[in-house]
């Protein structure tokens, strides 16, 4: 369905009245650092449906009301937005119809209908439950909402940016299935020098394909990261990510699968196999300010304790001693500071200790500034 004339851009501004539109339901979520990794986590997996899709779902249904469409929304889902959807609509009492295919993980339909959300199962892929849901939509005059390829879903997802904003990071890693959550954070951070690196995995890489000239679409092999499995990228998200997204690194299987057990087993940490991707390439990006973030925490129960029975991960380095803290430590003179936003003795990354988790910063100038109500400071 093609993408609504009037409304078929998305630019920071967006993002910005997103950010005040989700404030008063959506506290931010936390930042850790996992020491071991050498790399800031944004916990998204702690987020009110355990995966940051509520944000764009939320965002979704609230601009639509300041338009006055009242029609009941319908979407197609491998699980996450289904689940961000159904809250959103349980807190603004609105109907939505959700398909979601019928390999959907059980713990993600199951959350589904316990919000009240009305879901259908139909198909083997997230591309056969959105050809079912389009049709639904057409004979009955619902409202399709793309998982990723909506103005306002994207708007809502750059959020997370505003929230990293404030802690000035010189790389975000974002995993990328359709591309809403890259496409959102590159809106929110490019201007202020913010490299952006998106993670996909082999076999499961239309996105890639599509940045190199080929949209047709593929045949997503398995993975353990269900969220990104796409067989074509968004028509919009492949728009902004073409001018906006520095790199995309293509992790292994494998890879994914080791490092959501080390996740686990060295950082306590409990992700779904999309939420580790992007932490997964992060070994493969030089920068001592990089945050992943960890998308989700919706992972079933049987395939998270056979993943930790098959997956044998390397024994762990222990922590390197440094002379200083990499995060206090005073960026080469090679390298301008970041602007309009710089850190500031309420960064997150200038004052947490490597090992604890930090939510709080100083508002700072831009769009810090104008939409982080964050208190002052930050964990000691």
């Amino acid at each position: 369905m093609p993408l609504d004339a009037a409304r078929a851009d998305v630019t920071a501004s967006d993002v910005l009245a997103a950010s005040a539109r989700l404030r008063r339901y959506l506290p931010p979520t936390p930042l850790h650092y996992a020491e071991r990794f050498g790399c800031w986590l944004k916990l998204e997996n702690l987020q009110r449906t355990g995966a940051y899709k509520v944000r764009g779902a939320l965002n979704a249904l609230l601009a639509a009301r300041e338009r006055g469409d009242r029609r009941t929304v319908i979407t197609a889902s491998a699980g996450n937005h289904a689940m961000g959807l159904a809250w959103a609509a349980r807190e603004l009492k609105v109907p939505v119809i959700t398909v979601m295919p019928v390999t959907a993980p059980v713990v993600k339909a199951q959350g589904v209908a316990f919000l009240g959300a009305t879901v259908r199962q139909s198909g083997q892929t997230y591309d056969e439950a959105k050809a079912h849901a389009l049709q639904l939509a057409e004979q009955h005059g619902f409202r399709y909402l793309s998982a990723f390829d909506d103005p306002d879903v994207i708007a809502g997802q750059g959020t997370l940016g505003i929230e990293l904003a404030a802690h000035a990071p010189e790389a975000v890693l974002v995993p990328i299935g359709g591309g809403g959550l890259a496409a959102g954070v590159a809106l929110a951070l490019k201007s202020q020098g913010v490299r952006i690196i998106g993670a996909q995995v082999e076999g499961v890489d239309a996105m890639a394909r599509a940045l190199k000239g080929d949209a047709s679409p593929i045949a997503p092999k398995a993975t353990l990261a269900d969220g990104t499995r796409v067989a074509e990228a968004g028509t919009l998200t492949r728009d902004i990510l073409s001018r906006l997204l520095d790199d995309l690194i293509i992790v292994r299987e494998a890879e994914l699968r080791e490092t959501l057990a080390r996740l686990m087993l060295e950082e306590h940490i409990v992700a779904e196999g999309a939420g580790a991707l992007a932490l997964a390439a992060g070994r493969r990006v030089a920068s001592r300010r990089k945050v992943a973030v960890v998308s989700g925490g919706n992972i079933d129960a049987a395939v998270f304790a056979q993943l930790l029975l098959d997956t044998r991960p390397r024994p762990p380095r222990p922590p390197r001693r440094r002379a200083a803290d990499p995060f206090t430590a005073e960026a080469p003179a090679s390298r301008p500071a970041p602007s309009p936003v710089a850190p500031t003795t309420g960064s997150a990354f200038a004052n947490a200790t490597p090992g604890r988790s930090a939510t709080a910063a100083v508002p700072l100038p831009g769009i810090a500034a104008s939409f982080s109500k964050t208190p002052e400071g930050s964990l000691p």
